[in-house]
């Protein structure tokens, strides 16, 4: 599995690229394996300021639906439209095309909290 150097990593299976005081988050490839083919993405909290491990959406997968956890806090700026019409794009590229949305974080210090490539994979044990 991929598990890319240059992003975070949560322990909600959620990655997290850093660019400045902006955020874009996703699953990780091990979630999206794990949840198997996904049918359907929701996230309508565009424009919201959340806090840290608040829900910010939803990701459906044939036999399960789980919650989407803010891995920083901050307010979405953009969600991935594309996603409403290509929900397997998750599965397929889930750290380019299958990116869920951006957030301006409202406390840069969060980031300290994440874990880097190699504390993920023990995580999941790889």
């Amino acid at each position: 599995m991929n598990f890319p150097e240059n992003l975070k990593y949560t322990k909600d299976h959620e990655w997290v690229a850093i660019d400045g005081d902006m955020a874009t988050v996703g699953v990780t490839e091990f979630a999206q394996s794990e949840l198997g083919d996904i049918v359907f993405v929701e996230i309508e909290t565009e424009g919201e300021t959340l806090d840290i491990e608040e829900v910010f959406g939803t990701i459906e997968a044939v036999k399960t639906v789980s919650d989407l956890f803010m891995p920083l806090s901050g307010e979405i700026v953009s969600i991935n439209e594309g996603l409403e019409d290509a929900p397997e794009s998750v599965n397929e590229s889930p750290y380019e095309d299958g990116w869920m949305i951006k957030i301006k974080m409202s406390d840069a210090s969060e980031v300290a909290n994440l874990l880097d490539a190699s504390a993920y994979k023990a995580l999941i044990g790889q």
